[in-house]
Order: structure tokens, then sequence, then C-alpha cells
């Protein structure tokens, strides 16, 4: 099992959620959040914003479906301007489901 974390711009929240779940890929956390990746913050004329409002997705996966969870969501979020964001990809060593204990997705 591997976790895909993705942090997008918060106007894709929506198109993203949306996309995983046409996907086949409908059971994720999001948040949001605050930070910022290599350009360091924003300057808006005199003010310098160094936090950046960014949404953050966790989807659990089989391993032969992560290419299939980041292509969904490289399509929907990427607008081709810094500040898209990252998808990091995570070993899962286990998973359970609180309800009933069982094991695995």
């Amino acid at each position: 099992m591997k976790m895909v974390r993705a942090i997008i711009r918060p106007e894709k929240e929506v198109p993203v959620a949306a996309a995983l779940a046409n996907g086949g890929f409908p059971a994720m956390t999001k948040w949001d959040v605050l930070g910022r990746g290599k350009q360091q913050g924003v300057q808006v004329g005199d003010h310098f914003y160094d936090e950046l409002a960014k949404c953050i997705f966790m989807v659990v996966v089989e391993d032969d479906h992560v290419t299939d969870v980041v292509d969904c969501i490289q399509a929907v979020a990427t607008t081709g301007f810094p500040g898209d964001g990252r998808v990091f990809v995570t070993n899962v060593e286990s998973a359970y489901t609180l309800r009933t204990g069982e094991a695995g997705l």
C-alpha cells in the first residue's frame, strides 16, 4: 500500500475531490494548511505573504493504483504557474478499520 499526499491550491480542492471520486478513489482525507514552497511566499504590492493557503489530500491505495491517483490529481490541480503544489508518495505498512478491526484497505 502507498499513501499519496498532495499539497495543492485551495481553489483546486473541490475539482480534485470530484476527479478522485470519479476516478474510483472516493476515500480520502483533506484539510486546509498554510505553507510555502520554493518561491518562499508572494509579494503583492507592498505586502509580502510568506505563508500561503494550501490544501492537503491524503489517499491510501494499493501499489498498482498510485500512478492513477497521481495522474488524476495532476490533471486537475495543475495551472502551469508556480505554487501549484507537490505530490509525495510513501509506503504504508498496514491499515485497519476501527469499527471491524479488519486489516487492509
